[in-house]
């Protein structure tokens, strides 16, 4: 008895070995995994490096609105946008926003059209 289950774990060791080069060929063929694609993403939705928090918070605002109108066949238009016109931020802090904002969405409405 122990030697039928000796025998077959080494045969489902060897027969899992033998599948492993085929796995990885077929998914080398298969294209890029949901990771790669989150790491080209990650490039170019990234913040540009000398913004300050405000203007990381209107970019991220601006691509979440291009999503929307792209989403919704509304024409590219940042001033279309309440979050554009009427930010939620304190007044003194609105421009720096909105230049964060006009950015983010231009970037990702280049994006999602391809980079026309």
């Amino acid at each position: 008895m122990k030697l039928r289950w000796f025998v077959l774990s080494i045969f489902a060791v060897g027969l899992g070995t033998a599948c492993l080069p085929t796995a990885k060929a077929h998914s080398a063929l298969a294209g890029p995994s949901v990771s790669e694609y989150g790491q080209e993403r990650d490039q170019w939705d990234a913040p540009p490096a000398e913004f300050r928090d405000i203007q990381r918070q209107g970019f991220h605002d601006g691509i979440e609105g291009a999503h929307k109108d792209f989403d919704n066949h509304r024409k590219p238009n940042v001033n279309n946008r309440d979050e554009y016109r009427h930010p939620h931020v304190p007044h003194d802090q609105r421009e720096d926003y909105r230049e964060g904002f006009r950015r983010g969405y231009e970037r990702a409405m280049s994006h999602l059209m391809g980079g026309r």
